[in-house]
């Protein structure tokens, strides 16, 4: 039997290996595809990492601090009715500090480092006030973004939100 000269010549073998190789390709993108998708954060809206509806302005009474703990902050309401909410970090080592209130102050378990209702600096070794996450309120409810905590160095009224 005479070959055609427009005929490609493909034999078996060279089928096989280039059949194998396209499986073996498909599959590596795709183990990249679900290893990326795993790698995402899945973010649900109320949980750390977005933004959390902390509950309505007046369920926080002026100079009361509110452990929020799905989304790791606390809400100080300030005796003049402004608001900020701290993350529950310290700013020393990382531990988490909770809010002592017998003293009327965030107190590091690890260090002993203290902070005053608005995260200033009490008591070192914290280097610095308590992170802030930025507040809105929209119909009367405080929202706290969680996704970003605002690092500062100092408190200045401009960081207080008020209804």
């Amino acid at each position: 039997m005479q070959k055609d000269s427009t005929t490609p010549n493909v034999s078996r073998r060279n089928f096989l290996k280039f059949s194998w190789g396209a499986l073996a390709g498909l599959v590596s993108l795709e183990m990249g595809a679900l290893t990326l998708a795993y790698l995402q954060p899945r973010l649900a809206q109320g949980e750390f990492g977005s933004v959390i509806t902390a509950g309505k302005v007046d369920d926080f009474p002026p100079g009361s601090v509110t452990h929020i703990s799905n989304g790791r902050f606390y809400l100080s309401r300030l005796p003049d009715g402004g608001f900020l909410a701290f993350y529950q970090r310290c700013t020393h080592l990382g531990c988490n500090v909770p809010w002592d209130q017998a003293e009327g102050a965030f107190v590091c378990p690890c260090h002993n480092s203290k902070f005053t209702p608005d995260g200033a600096v009490m008591n070192p070794p914290a280097p610095r006030p308590l992170d802030l996450f930025p507040i809105s309120i929209e119909k009367g409810e405080v929202q706290v973004d969680t996704s970003k905590p605002l690092v500062r160095q100092a408190f200045t009224p401009s960081q207080v939100v008020y209804a």
